[in-house]
């Protein structure tokens, strides 16, 4: 088995363990355990904390003192293990605990697949810029995948999707065997301070007005990102209250449907560097925000009805231009405006923002506003779902007035404020 089949695996089980629980585990809190919104929303919250620590010192650790490949093993092991023991969990307390440390260990394998990908692929003489994407589509199938395998089996409402990803996670574990040793990154005769050493070198960026800004809309977006990952299957799940839609294929199999959003993904992200070199990422970044509140306002209208499925086949759709015209967009801007010296500090921070910060605040506020709306156990789905819409919308607003951004971020006089740094 040659590298790059080997990779592909590799990036196919990473992201088939997380969507297998990943946009299922709300309905099951909810529906099942009984949890309320805001004790759901504590739950997500933990890939958040988790996003905030765990990327940037485990980076550390793989450069400096276990090889990338072994520790991305280790991770696997404990968050598999972690799946297995929250698939016993009944309490929201437990279960926060738990998937915190499912996540603590999870999260980080996200950045370490790619590092140990790149030195793969370049240690025998392979194109990354060509051959990397072809590789790490395979995770978004995997993704795929994982959504069609937990709603087809009926998986969607039992801790049955938590043994389904803790047996994947050590799959992986096991696989990662196969990969080759990455050697660690030899010592520098530079002098390292503590800000280089953690990885904080980036936050200089955050004296400059434009990038504060876009950075701070960061953390605006990334809240957004998690309500619908929190919250679309359950408001999903919720149309079998309705005695003319409990039967419907949108019940029945909610997670299919949801994964039309990830197919869209996949076709968007090849309009991302079109509309990054014609229009610059202050327009792209709009877009995205329009089409966010264009994903929750077709939520609030839609339903199993064949005009009202129309709606909701439209929100998925949407959903690729709202995640990959934010996600990818602003970490090509990211890129091109920072120093090459303080590139992964930066792309860290990026991270840091938008799945840390961003993700836990989405989590929590979601979770106020769904239980905000629930009566006698019943939630007000439009209500909360314009709720959000508006939010996207007044978001988009704010930008269009507070962010300036004359170049489309291509030649970005940051360099020049990053390699002074």
């Amino acid at each position: 088995m040659n590298i790059k089949t080997k990779l592909k695996i590799v990036f196919f089980l990473q992201f088939f363990i997380w969507g297998s629980w990943l946009i299922t585990l709300g309905s099951y809190m909810i529906n099942v355990l009984k949890f309320t919104g805001l004790e759901v929303g504590s739950v997500y919250g933990t890939m958040g904390i988790a996003s905030l620590i765990m990327p940037s010192l485990l980076g550390i650790v793989a450069d400096r003192w276990i090889p990338a490949n072994r520790l991305y093993m280790l991770c696997h092991l404990i968050g598999g293990l972690a799946l297995f023991v929250a698939a016993s969990v009944t309490t929201p307390l437990a279960m926060m605990f738990v998937m915190l440390v499912h996540c603590l260990a999870f999260m980080p394998t996200i950045a370490i697949s790619n590092s140990v990908s790149y030195h793969c692929l370049e240690s025998r003489g392979l194109d990354i810029i060509a051959d990397f994407p072809k590789i790490r589509v395979f995770g978004t199938v995997g993704f795929i995948i994982a959504m069609w395998t937990v709603s087809l089996l009926k998986l969607e409402l039992s801790n049955d999707q938590l043994y389904v990803g803790g047996g994947a996670e050590i799959l992986l574990c096991l696989f990662t065997l196969t990969i080759p040793k990455i050697p660690l990154v030899k010592e520098s005769t530079e002098k390292t301070d503590l800000v280089s050493l953690l990885g904080l070198d980036a936050f200089v960026l955050l004296k400059e007005k434009k990038l504060a800004i876009f950075f701070l809309f960061s953390v605006f977006l990334g809240a957004v990102l998690q309500i619908t990952n929190t919250f679309g299957n359950p408001f999903l799940h919720d149309f079998a209250l309705v005695p003319e839609f409990k039967d419907s294929l949108v019940v029945a199999y909610p997670s299919v449907l949801l994964s039309i959003s990830q197919i869209s993904e996949v076709v968007f992200i090849l309009f991302v560097p079109y509309f990054m070199k014609r229009f610059g990422i202050k327009y792209v970044m709009l877009i995205s925000m329009i089409a966010w509140a264009l994903r929750f306002g077709l939520f609030a209208y839609g339903d199993p009805s064949p005009i009202g499925f129309i709606l909701l086949l439209a929100s998925m759709i949407v959903y690729g231009c709202a995640f990959d015209f934010y996600n990818i967009s602003g970490s090509m801007y990211v890129e091109k405006s920072v120093d090459s010296k303080i590139r992964n500090s930066a792309q860290g921070l990026f991270m840091t923002m938008t799945n840390g910060i961003g993700a836990y605040l989405g989590s929590m506020a979601s979770g106020f506003v769904v239980d905000y709306f629930t009566y006698n156990g019943v939630r007000d789905w439009p209500s909360i779902w314009l709720i959000f819409a508006a939010y996207s919308l007044v978001l988009a607003i704010v930008f269009f007035i507070v962010f300036k951004d004359d170049n489309g971020g291509f030649s970005h006089d940051a360099k020049h404020n990053g390699a002074s740094a």
